[in-house]
């Protein structure tokens, strides 16, 4: 049986403000903790012989199934329709993997999650993948799959098996070594217009974070079956971006509520627009049984 290597999870920051602290003016250089930690993730990814990396992206949105952006490379100017004074004019080149995003959608659809992957196509990547590439891939080291991470009317149980999909997908049929990252925030409340400015490295209300910050303990402490089992209250309550689909992909790629391992933070946890981000690794552990 061929056997690929799950090598690397962890759940990352993408806020447009990485990009622009690297441009003169009164934020240069106040992301450099979270785009150090996109470059330490790198760094750990290389030494492991990390061929391919999949992104869970909370900015790709769909309203049915699961998508798997795998077209063969991707390349472009892009500026985010979201926020255009933050990202705009960013360039970008990859290569894509459609072996491994085809393997996982048969994988996926096997288990009786419904899910479509798409190589032949003009879907473009979203800065949910684009500027941790940046940071991570920069060479076209990797090869590159997005899967589209808010999910707006999907259940995050079924997320988590589309997760565990990603996972067999890869020990089982793919040959190589892939890292999977969500690519996502904590909670996820923005500054209300006009206030954005004092908001820009706060969390927007100390119940969010207070909530944050307990979420971000449970994980250091390896207490996944109490997160999982707050986890839909959490993305509803605190705003969770792409009501945290990301996350239960994660989650249901290491174990889901079994898994014990405890996160290593290396971007620790932070406020930015609002919202709550942290960059962390989630040890991958074999499956339980």
């Amino acid at each position: 049986m061929t056997m690929g290597t799950l090598a690397l999870a962890a759940k990352i920051t993408h806020v447009p403000s990485m990009y622009l602290s690297e441009f003169p003016g009164p934020n240069f250089g106040c992301r450099d903790a979270a785009i150090n930690g996109h470059k330490e993730i790198d760094r750990r990814c290389r030494a492991l012989g990390v061929d391919t990396i999949v992104v869970f992206d909370v900015h790709w949105q769909v309203n049915s199934e699961y998508h798997i952006n795998c077209g063969p490379k991707f390349g472009g100017t892009y500026t985010s329709n979201e926020l255009p004074h933050f990202i705009k004019n960013m360039p970008y080149a990859y290569p894509g993997n459609p072996a491994l995003g085809h393997l996982i959608a048969d994988v996926a659809n096997e288990m009786g999650v419904k899910s479509r992957a798409h190589s032949d196509t003009t879907l473009e990547l979203e800065y949910g993948t684009l500027v941790p590439m940046r940071y991570m891939n920069p060479d076209q080291h990797y090869k590159v799959i997005s899967i589209s991470g808010w999910c707006d009317w999907h259940d995050l149980t079924e997320s988590g098996r589309f997760g565990l999909a990603v996972r067999r997908a890869i020990e089982e049929r793919y040959e190589g070594t892939v890292a999977v990252f969500a690519s996502g925030s904590l909670s996820h409340h923005f500054a209300d217009n006009g206030r954005a400015p004092e908001f820009m490295h706060k969390v927007y209300d100390p119940f969010l974070e207070q909530v944050d910050r307990r979420v971000v303990e449970l994980w250091k402490a390896g207490d996944w079956a109490t997160f999982v089992g707050m986890l839909p209250m959490y993305a509803e309550k605190c705003w969770g971006e792409g009501d945290m689909h990301d996350t239960a992909m994660l989650l249901g790629l290491l174990g889901w509520d079994r898994y014990a391992a405890p996160v290593e933070v290396v971007t620790p946890y932070f406020g930015s627009s609002g919202t709550g981000q942290i960059n962390a690794i989630f040890p991958v552990t074999p499956l339980p049984v």
